[in-house]
């Protein structure tokens, strides 16, 4: 089967170039079409794109555009609908992820983006949210009104499924036009929720669009860049850097590169009733997509003085991936993923036979594995798909010390703790480089409105065009009613 991707307004399917990706995972090929466009192509659509937002996306309230996306949100969550359906086929067979696991998770990622978390969304950087929609009051005098780009340019990444969402659903918040590139890895979500919004409110059918090339056509990505008032790109950090020399000093680059995030589970929690209980969670937050997320834990530091040792909290934890095993099993590796487990797991077992206190807990297949190891706090990545250390340290105050000089690279810190512990360790995981804090469980599902990697999702997308007091003062002289 071929399943065409994309969304490309103001220019004919049959007048595009198609390129083919070909996936087989599972042992199911799929063949994804993308639209290859040339660079006078995209810079029509990039006109196209910029003349609907100013002319219908601008004119639009905050309001009435969380209605739209909500309601094209509430579609993919009827598992009826036929979009829903292409994504519980087609993801699985895509990404490689379990079929199941997508199933389970997407609706509660879906959720994300319902109106009530939207308005949530939107009054975490707008205490005013209608600074969006005109010129408002400001609290030093005079009057402000936040600006979306004409043209907002996303370069997504596909490590997990769905994930250009997101930045699409910021664009559309703040207003802007909306041009994504689609990642090769996952190229049909994006173009399956732009169709979904275009039948929602068919006037916005113009205002964005979902286009492919590859990464090293440079004429395409220029004709797009030099057009753009934002850039927004996810990746690894080379690619970042390389997008990066392209972006013209004047457009506003917003880089997401790789990150690392960790869990930490206190004594107090480590008792025979909630020592279980927190291995659960830690294992959901190592299952759901195999750590492909920066989100994703790749070390838990585990207190001592607890009733369970963190040494039978590592096997607990062993314990519960390998349930999951059962349940949502592994995506099939690439050879290098392959690799990079298989180097993880050596190194591992060769510290157990240096030091004689480490110890490696893993499935015989490979399918998941658990080192565990005490002593001085260490911070280091792991193998990813389901490899993990567990460090066994005397107190998690010496945690914040340990990843500190890693800070430029830090995420999110999973914690489970006692209230009156939680704001303390809190304060220190921040002061350390930690821009996100939740609970075990919690790690690979931000809430709505998250400041993702310490930045404001939609403030740094707008323009803020302020009309000073003065202006007001000076006009009075020249009033119908002036002496």
């Amino acid at each position: 089967m071929v399943e065409r991707a994309g969304y490309v307004p103001g220019i004919a399917a049959a007048d595009l170039h198609w390129h083919q990706l070909v996936f087989n995972q599972g042992g199911v090929p799929v063949a994804v079409a993308v639209p290859k466009l040339t660079p006078a192509q995209l810079r029509d659509v990039v006109s196209t794109v910029a003349s609907a937002r100013r002319r219908v996306l601008s004119a639009m309230s905050v309001n009435d555009i969380a209605d739209i996306i909500d309601a094209a949100v509430h579609e993919l969550l009827d598992r009826t609908n036929p979009y829903r359906q292409r994504a519980e086929t087609l993801l699985p067979r895509v990404s490689g992820f379990d079929a199941e696991m997508i199933r389970l998770a997407l609706p509660e990622y879906l959720r994300t983006f319902r109106k009530p978390e939207l308005l949530r969304f939107v009054h975490e950087d707008f205490p005013n949210p209608a600074v969006l929609d005109g010129l408002q009051p400001a609290i030093k005098g005079g009057f402000v009104q936040a600006h979306g780009p004409d043209v907002l340019t996303h370069i997504w990444a596909g490590n997990v499924p769905a994930l250009s969402l997101w930045s699409f659903v910021c664009g559309l918040l703040v207003k802007a036009g909306n041009i994504g590139k689609l990642a090769s890895a996952e190229p049909l979500f994006a173009g399956w929720f732009a169709e979904l919004v275009a039948s929602v409110e068919p006037r916005l059918a113009d205002a964005f669009a979902v286009v492919w090339w590859p990464s090293d056509e440079h004429d395409v990505a220029d004709a797009l860049y030099g057009r753009s008032d934002v850039v927004l790109a996810y990746g690894g950090n080379d690619t970042l850097a390389a997008i990066g020399e392209r972006v013209p000093v004047t457009t506003r680059y917003l880089p997401y590169g790789h990150k690392l995030s960790f869990g930490m589970a206190a004594r107090e929690t480590l008792d025979q009733q909630k020592a279980w209980s927190v291995a659960h969670a830690a294992a959901v937050d190592i299952v759901r997509y195999d750590q492909h997320g920066c989100y994703s834990p790749q070390v838990f530091y585990v207190e001592h003085g607890g009733q369970v040792s963190p040494r039978e909290w590592a096997r607990m934890l062993a314990a519960e991936l390998k349930s999951y095993e059962m349940k949502f099993p592994r995506r099939a590796l690439s050879t290098a993923e392959a690799q990079d487990v298989a180097g993880w797991r050596n190194r591992e077992e060769m510290r157990g036979l240096s030091d004689g206190q480490s110890e490696l807990i893993a499935a015989a297949d490979g399918a998941w594995s658990v080192a565990y190891t005490e002593g001085e706090p260490e911070f280091a990545p792991s193998g990813l798909n389901r490899t993990v250390r567990v460090h066994g340290v005397d107190s998690l105050s010496d945690v914040a010390v340990c990843v500190r000089p890693f800070r430029t690279l830090l995420q999110t810190a999973g914690l489970a703790a006692a209230p009156e512990r939680v704001t303390s360790l809190s304060a220190q995981l921040g002061a350390a480089g930690v821009t996100r804090v939740c609970a075990l469980g919690a790690m690979t599902e931000p809430e709505a409105g998250w400041h993702h990697d310490g930045r404001f999702n939609l403030l740094d997308l707008v323009t803020m065009v302020e009309v000073e007091a003065s202006t007001y003062r000076s006009a009075e002289q020249f009033a119908a009613y002036a002496e």
